[in-house]
């Protein structure tokens, strides 16, 4: 009969935890320590949280912080985690530290195990990858975890903004082609002005064309990482030039213009991207922070 848990460890000590998952000892007690309501964490960050590793994994390896076979065995199951193949081994609830510790650990976890597979070790062993000293190389769940939120969000933004990209295209198309025909039905009131279906579609296409430039308008602040800033903002643990190449491995992995954030400490301390965009959306860009 096959073993249905596994035994795992961490600073704390031994937990068993379910064979057929890849997470384990710190994902298996934020379980037992936070059962607290079933909001789990949204898809999206799971995602992130894969490209962070995934493009970490490539930064140490160029800074030669990290071997080619672990920096290439990592790189693989982050990514596998990045395209949603093992959403279903992140059961951690949204109430938990602060930081998103225990969620990090869960990433570094899955993408450790994951990795440890690839190599033909033994899962749980943390040989010959170890998800603090390979996988958590260079980062810290206080830069980890809010760029992983600029992450989720960017890429959700510029996925909305494709939509209405092309449908404003189409409509402005259309207004061009309608352009001679008049809307001559009866009309109740006295005085009606002529109105032409061109002029009608041209009204939709500058409606859509709008609302791209108002997401587009929301999305600067989204594309600084606080990646880099580790701890607290200092970067302590980290190598020099490590954010600026991380920066650029997140857009060459997501194809969208990431930069690394100008001060850390800041990027570490609040959220105020998140707040200026909804501002924005809500009141249609009245008002400016």
């Amino acid at each position: 009969m096959t073993k249905s848990v596994r035994t795992e460890t961490d600073s704390f000590g031994a937990l068993d935890v379910p064979a057929d998952m890849y997470f384990g000892a710190q994902t298996a007690r934020s379980l037992i320590n936070f059962p607290i309501g079933d909001e789990t964490l949204p898809i999206p960050l799971i995602g992130a949280l894969g490209v962070i590793k995934q493009a970490a994994a490539r930064v140490n390896k160029a800074q030669g912080n990290l071997d080619p076979e672990r920096a290439a065995a990592i790189e693989q199951a982050a990514g596998e985690v990045a395209a949603g193949k093992f959403d279903a081994h992140f059961p951690l609830v949204i109430w938990q530290t602060g930081s998103g510790a225990q969620s990090n650990m869960n990433a570094n976890e899955v993408i450790a195990n994951r990795a440890i597979e690839i190599l033909g070790g033994e899962i749980g062993s943390k040989t010959p990858v170890h998800p603090n000293d390979h996988c958590n190389m260079g980062q810290s769940s206080n830069d980890t975890f809010p760029t992983a939120m600029h992450i989720a969000a960017a890429r959700d933004q510029a996925d909305a903004a494709a939509g209405p990209g092309t449908s404003a295209g189409g409509l402005g198309q259309k207004g061009r082609k309608l352009s001679r025909y008049h809307q001559d039905r009866p009309h109740p009131y006295p005085g009606r002005h002529p109105l032409t279906l061109g002029q009608e579609f041209s009204g939709y296409a500058a409606q859509a064309q709008a609302g791209i430039r108002r997401v587009s308008e929301g999305l600067g602040g989204l594309y600084e990482l606080a990646q880099g800033g580790t701890a607290v903002g200092a970067g302590l643990n980290t190598t020099k030039g490590y954010d600026t190449a991380f920066a650029a491995e997140v857009a060459d992995i997501t194809g969208l213009p990431f930069t690394t954030a100008p001060n850390k400490f800041e990027a570490l301390a609040v959220n105020d991207a998140y707040r200026i965009r909804a501002w924005r959306i809500e009141y249609g860009g009245r008002f400016t922070v």
